[in-house]
């Protein structure tokens, strides 16, 4: 399973980046508002720390916009990947940019028939929304699997499952068993995931008794 960071500050994809955890980044308009940030300048910068794939959403609704907003953004980096909305314009715009090479996630996806659609239009990445479905009644890692089922019956389809809106280690775990290709999360859920009460208090056990012997590995 690849990791992608859920973030557009920067400060903190560099320091999770260093840990060689890291896959690639997904942002999109909120993230980059809530950064402050110039939005070309802050995809270049992340493009420039990242390796692998970098999402930049697209704004504009209709098609020609999409185009045009889409272009402009994949010449930043190579690494970029545009993101569509999942409605018929962004469908089309999906198709066009695969056409010309260029990688695209396809983005608010809340049922498996729009995940066909996307993996139909060429789509490098499906992002299904676990939270939010989770928000309103729903399950949303009952969608992964239906997704991972799907797309399983077709080889022709070479579209990536993205779980999104992920908020917790658990959504992680339960992707992971569900055979979600990518797991996009906040720096907080990675971080969570290595945490553990009795890995601290291994650790501490072992210092203590180490610490009796009087020895240094060094020596």
């Amino acid at each position: 399973m690849k990791f992608f960071l859920d973030t557009a500050d920067v400060a903190e994809i560099k320091s999770l980046v260093e840990t060689g955890l890291v896959d690639g980044v997904t942002t999109n308009p909120t993230l980059i508002a809530q950064s402050g940030r110039r939005f070309k300048d802050a995809i270049a910068e992340i493009c420039a720390l990242v390796p692998g794939p970098v999402s930049a959403e697209v704004t504009a609704t209709d098609l020609k916009g999409m185009l045009e907003e889409g272009r402009c953004l994949a010449k930043i980096a190579s690494n970029v990947t545009i993101k569509v909305p999942l409605t018929l314009e962004g469908l089309k715009a999906c198709r066009i940019f695969t056409n010309e090479g260029i990688k695209v996630n396809v983005t608010l996806c809340f049922s498996a028939a729009q995940a066909i659609l996307a993996a139909k239009a060429g789509a490098t990445f499906i992002s299904p929304f676990i939270g939010r479905l989770d928000d309103i009644g729903e399950t949303g890692m009952a969608l992964i699997h239906q997704i991972v089922e799907i797309y399983g019956n077709y080889p022709t389809f070479k579209t990536e499952v993205l779980a999104a809106s992920v908020r917790s280690p658990l959504h992680v775990v339960d992707a992971a068993l569900a055979g979600a290709d990518v797991v996009t999360l906040p720096p907080k859920v990675l971080r969570q995931l290595y945490n553990h009460p009795l890995t601290e208090k291994g650790i501490s056990s072992f210092l203590a008794d180490w610490e009796k012997t009087g020895q240094t590995i060094l020596e």
